[in-house]
């Protein structure tokens, strides 16, 4: 729970608070005492009388009634301490610095378990243990360094490990991004990642509290809480970036055809980020980068739509299938794409940051005709003004005015100004500077200051910064973290669509079904046609003269399948094209003699492209729905893209969107692309499917083959577990 108690408190005791400011106790007695807490501060300390200032107290009986408490002392004793100051001082909030509990020993575990039990029976909030603190605008309760800017238009940042929240801190100070709040959460045994959501959510004034939410995350502990409250905070009008930490379990597993093998639970956090609509980073560069760039946004144009919000098309839009590059919309809701003019005096950062900005799906377009040549002429001899607007090393400050005024005034097909401007130490810059201080202020276009000489012009770097600016000193990290805001979608509707899929038929069969493992091919097609997902015909038998008799009446050419083997492929129980009846009853002969062989299927030979729909069940998550190219994009590439069951088509759209090989899907160099629309529709299908027979516990659907007017499930395999 978190109560009144530790976010406002009116009385703070440090118990082990220390003079020794080296130390945790005694760093974060400075902290609060230079955080200017207007509260009443009390120490502990059986060994000093005075404590940087602050007469000690030597026990905590001498102790009045007091709201908050922050533990700095051996683990072994916070068990006590809690119990007698919750008992008879009334504390309320506690916040446990100390290490050495569950994230250690089994009698660390314990010892935690005592302390929130004590919490839950007073009705006490509890952060930690084994965390730096909580650092908000009313108190600074952390050990720490450093200290960063606090603003009510910062963001609220929670991170799931103290240390690494220290690092991710670093990286933001030095691009000026401010702060709302910092909650180290510790083992989060009673305030978890979630919990702090949820309070942020259910207690959310869009006038007064950040609207960016940072988080980074080292366990999920409840996914459809981080999935609720993350969905409604961004659609009260947040932005929220995380770090996943532990991705590599998918780096490290073999490569497959199956299901199984790709899915994993990095596979899950990807599908629950996109559900909510979270944008994932994979650095602390990049969680602190995006954060500025949604600072830029929300701060410096309050009045505005976020040009990179998501959730404005998402309103503008009503088809059940849109682009997921629409998410990225400026002043033109009509463009698909997001524009950018580069004003730089540098010629390469101007065309690493196109090239970069370009990869990403974003467009740098070129400057020409009347308005352009105009724009020359007021510029020095040699500037260019195609795009990237190079006004030479020995551009002036009126230089940059004129090329951002330009920018905002007379180029449309503008819709966002990224500015690079640094120095080899000839000059000073707070003119310059200063012109683009003014210049941000002004625009209606969000201005991206690139200012990449943080050392030799420190001071002025340091000085735009405190005039509440923030610095993207690189300029592909910053086209990175642009990109990664891009693809991630608007967050979907909770809704499960029914429409099409037979449900009562779905639970029958799974009912029937009396056995755990992989379930025959005859009831994978009756799962299939009950969901409406189109299959290919098909036969089953191990008596050859019906094989031949259904190959006869379908016509030639067929496919002959091996069933019982899992792996078909494996074991040579897959013949392709055959174009004769003595040749399948060859194959047939053939087939029935492989290993664990009890049948063969065959089916109408057909063409297409080959496609890929998996699912698997992750514990706490539920089904993770996969989607890709077939064959060799996904057992070499894995270029797959995963969903969270159950999918809505702006979902599955979106999946089908972020493939890296989505160009082949689409249709290129004069072939044509497949019907995207039906693959969506087997995908949210498949999800619905899952929805109401979660015995499945992984599937796969592959190939499936699509043309421009088919999609086709040829291949199919179930593992049921009851």
């Amino acid at each position: 729970m978190i109560n009144k108690q530790l976010l406002e408190p009116e009385s703070i005791v440090v118990i082990g608070g220390s003079n020794n400011v080296h130390k945790p106790g005694g760093a974060v007695v400075r902290n609060l005492m230079s955080g200017g807490y207007k509260g009443t501060l009390r120490i502990v300390n059986p060994k000093e009388d005075e404590v940087q200032g602050i007469k000690a107290f030597h026990d905590a009986k001498e102790l009045p009634p007091t709201d908050l408490a922050i533990l700095v002392v051996a683990a072994r004793f916070c068990p006590q301490y809690v119990e007698y100051l919750a008992e008879h001082k009334h504390v309320r909030a506690f916040i446990i610095i100390s290490a050495g509990f569950g994230e250690e020993t089994h009698e660390g575990a314990l010892l935690e378990q005592q302390i929130l039990d004590t919490c839950d029976r007073f009705g006490c909030a509890l952060i930690g243990p084994n965390c730096i603190g909580l650092l908000t605008r009313w108190h600074h309760s952390v050990f720490t360094k450093p200290i960063p800017h606090l603003s009510h238009k910062g963001v609220d940042f929670i991170s799931g490990s103290g240390a690494t929240a220290v690092f991710i801190l670093e990286s933001a100070v030095t691009k000026g991004l401010p702060f709302n709040s910092v909650w180290s959460i510790g083992n989060g045994k009673q305030i978890g990642i979630e919990t702090v959501l949820e309070y942020m959510d259910e207690h959310f004034d869009p006038e007064h509290d950040s609207l960016v939410k940072l988080l980074y995350i080292e366990n999920i502990a409840d996914p459809d809480k981080l999935l609720f409250h993350a969905t409604s905070l961004i659609k009260k009008g947040c932005q929220i970036a995380a770090i996943k930490a532990g991705s590599s379990e998918s780096g490290s597993r073999a490569a497959s055809s199956h299901t199984g093998a790709i899915a994993s639970s990095d596979s899950a956090v990807e599908a629950l980020f996109r559900k909510a609509g979270i944008v994932r980073c994979f650095s602390r560069e990049e969680l602190t980068t995006v954060g500025c760039i949604f600072q830029t946004l929300n701060v410096e144009r309050p009045s505005l739509n976020p040009p990179l919000g998501r959730r404005t098309l998402a309103e503008q839009e009503p088809s059940t299938l849109r682009s997921a590059e629409g998410r990225l919309q400026g002043k033109n809701p009509q463009r698909s794409t997001y524009s950018f003019a580069i004003v730089t005096h540098a010629g390469g950062p101007g065309v690493m940051l196109t090239d970069a900005l370009s990869k990403g799906g974003m467009q740098v377009p070129q400057l020409s005709g009347p308005v352009a040549n105009e724009l020359k002429e007021k510029l020095l001899p040699g500037s260019s003004v195609a795009n990237p607007i190079d006004i030479l090393a020995t551009g002036t400050p009126e230089n940059l005015a004129t090329a951002i005024d330009y920018c905002e005034q007379k180029f449309d097909e503008v819709d966002a100004i990224a500015v690079i401007f640094g120095t080899p130490g000839l000059v000073q810059l707070y003119e310059t500077y200063d012109v683009l201080h003014k210049k941000i202020l002004e625009c209606s276009k969000p201005i991206f200051p690139i200012l990449p000489s943080v050392n030799t012009a420190g001071p002025e770097v340091q000085e735009f910064l405190k005039r509440g600016h923030v610095n993207f000193s690189d300029e592909v990290t910053l086209a990175t973290a642009l990109t990664q805001i891009m693809k991630t979608p608007a967050p979907a509707e909770q809704n499960v669509i029914i429409n099409g899929v037979d449900v009562p038929r779905i639970r029958k069969i799974i009912d029937g079904i009396g056995t755990n493992g992989y379930i025959e091919p005859d009831l994978v097609h009756q799962l299939l046609a009950s969901a409406g997902i189109p299959t290919v015909p098909e036969f089953v038998s191990e008596k050859k003269s019906e094989v031949l008799a259904f190959a006869e009446k379908t016509g030639f050419p067929v496919v002959a399948k091996v069933v019982g083997p899992v792996h078909k492929s494996d074991v040579g129980g897959v013949a392709l094209n055959i174009r004769s009846k003595e040749v399948l009853s060859a194959e047939f002969d053939r087939m029935m003699h492989i290993p664990d062989a009890t049948a063969v299927m065959v089916q109408k030979m057909i063409k297409g492209t080959e496609l890929f729909i998996g699912a698997k069940y992750e514990p706490r998550f539920g089904h993770v729905v996969l989607c890709g190219l077939g064959g060799i994009f996904v057992e070499v590439l894995k270029d797959v893209s995963s969903g969270l069951a159950p999918l809505t088509y702006e979902e599955a759209d979106s999946m089908i969107r972020s493939l890296r090989g989505y160009k082949i899907l689409h249709g290129t160099r004069g072939q044509r692309g497949i019907n995207e629309r039906k693959y969506a529709e087997i995908i949210v299908r498949l999800s619905t499917l899952l929805r109401f027979a979660t015995e499945i516990k992984e599937m796969d659907i592959n190939p499936l083959l699509a043309d421009e007017n088919e999609v086709i499930a040829v291949d199919a395999r179930i593992l049921v577990e009851k």
